[in-house]
């Protein structure tokens, strides 16, 4: 009896069924949604029980019939299209307003800095005389 039900197993694992099988599905339903074998890489890595989540326990089986889609709707690419054809909108304005920069000094602040060293120079100069 147990060869029969090995045998029965053996058979239904060759016999891929698909989504369209079961549920009524879209005509332009594309092939790997109707096809849940065509899904791989859904191996596991070793990991310690500890550390493994349920997460990686439910991501890591395959999907089911049941869990693929009936029907696709692609997005419209008309937007990327018009981009494509017209370009990124870009501002051609002339810009007036001065940028201020953390990592430039401005010159003025680098003439005072270098004043005031030379003042503290010739000071401490002068001291030792």
């Amino acid at each position: 009896i147990t060869t029969i039900i090995k045998t029965v197993d053996i058979i239904m694992e060759d016999q891929r069924v698909q989504t369209c099988d079961i549920y009524r599905t879209d005509p332009n339903l594309p092939h790997r949604f109707n096809n849940p074998d065509c899904f791989h890489g859904y191996s596991q890595k070793i990991s310690h029980p500890l550390y493994r989540t349920s997460n990686q326990t439910y991501g890591s089986k395959r999907p089911t019939v049941h869990e693929m889609q009936t029907q696709f709707k692609g997005t419209s690419c008309q937007f990327s299209e018009a981009m494509l054809h017209s370009g990124m909108y870009h501002d051609h304005g002339f810009n007036t307003s001065v940028d201020k920069s953390r990592v430039v000094v401005s010159t003025v602040t680098q003439k005072r800095r270098s004043s005031r060293q030379h003042m503290c120079h010739n000071d401490q100069d002068g001291d030792k005389k």
